[in-house]
């Protein structure tokens, strides 16, 4: 805002009509403010600058409409003799920082929140003018909430979300991408926001695609950037399937397998026939994202019956468990591979 005014010198009156100015000079008053941004958490210094005037400075004043305080309301004063001092309460965030010798009338205020923004006035209260005003609009900037989750995909045929990268609660709305590199063309993101009433947004990204062994432990990477952020932020990604157990082929004791006689299919082991060849101790190891556990198996055949012993190994000593019985005249026998 500009406040423009006139000044007259001295003048003389000649004759009975006629009136001579000695000098006729315009001073151009000028307060000065900005449009300030700042991060939520941070310091922001709201500037308020008098120029070009001789005038006596009786007073600075502080206003403000916030989206805390949506009536516009006094907050806080400079005099002269008095000094600063807070009106309708403290707010000991705010320090004056300015100067009145140096009609210069600025405000800090420290631990932005979002509720601080709004509109700050300014007010010189000069004599015998009166008072002159600028405006400060502060805009806060709020950083997003990032976070990464795996959705655990299962091993299929059907697209399905991989994972998921949130940006939440950020101001202005966060981007929100994925760089999945040579993973081109095999899986694809879909992206959604939601405002909130704080003028805050959530943006969502879910990383779609068909969890097959190709592209099971690719490393992809979420990228999220903010003007709230000094720089991009990157959450790497590897893709995994899960809720499947993968094991290994058994082994018995001795390293020896009776091909002839057993049969893997997935995870179950199949015994064919009951002869004295299947006696030894088998191990079954299952394994998955979340680790890897080992299973023992001590098969016995004897005089027609088979019969399992579940090796159960504690620290200091080994129990063995009878888990199954079966005869030479019943169908193959069936045994699951032991998982966690």
């Amino acid at each position: 805002f500009y406040w423009i005014y006139f000044k007259i010198g001295q003048c003389s009156q000649f004759f009975s009509s006629n009136i001579v100015c000695d000098f006729l000079s315009l001073t151009a008053l000028q307060v000065t403010g900005g449009n300030m941004t700042v991060v939520q958490g941070g310091t922001v210094v709201l500037p308020c600058k008098l120029t070009d005037t001789t005038e006596d400075l009786n007073q600075i004043s502080w206003q403000r409409k916030t989206k805390e305080r949506p009536r516009n309301e006094n907050f806080f004063t400079i005099v002269q003799q008095a000094g600063p001092k807070f009106v309708n309460g403290e707010d000991l965030r705010f320090k004056f920082v300015g100067s009145m010798s140096d009609l210069n009338g600025s405000l800090q205020l420290s631990s932005v929140t979002l509720l601080d923004e709004g509109i700050y006035t300014c007010i010189f209260t000069l004599f015998p003018s009166g008072n002159h005003i600028t405006e400060i609009p502060l805009n806060v900037l709020v950083p997003p909430v990032s976070s990464l989750k795996d959705n655990h995909p299962a091993l299929g045929k059907e697209e399905v979300s991989l994972g998921t990268c949130t940006a939440a609660a950020s101001k202005p709305p966060a981007q929100v991408k994925w760089v999945i590199g040579p993973l081109e063309g095999k899986v694809n993101a879909i992206t959604s926001s939601t405002k909130h009433d704080n003028d805050t947004t959530t943006t969502v990204s879910s990383l779609l695609g068909v969890p097959t062994r190709e592209i099971n432990q690719r490393l992809v990477h979420c990228v999220i950037t903010s003007a709230a952020l000094s720089k991009e932020e990157t959450l790497p990604f590897t893709i995994q399937k899960h809720g499947r157990l993968h094991g290994r082929q058994p082994m018995v004791s001795d390293n020896s397998w009776p091909q002839s006689a057993v049969r893997m299919e997935d995870a179950t082991l199949q015994f064919l026939s009951m002869t004295s060849n299947l006696n030894g101790l088998y191990q079954c190891e299952a394994s998955n994202t979340y680790g890897t556990k080992l299973g023992h198996l001590y098969v016995h055949v004897s005089s027609g019956e088979i019969r399992f012993d579940l090796v159960v190994v504690n620290v200091g000593w080994i129990e063995w468990v009878s888990v199954a019985k079966a005869h030479t005249s019943r169908p193959p026998v069936k045994f699951p591979a032991m998982s966690r």
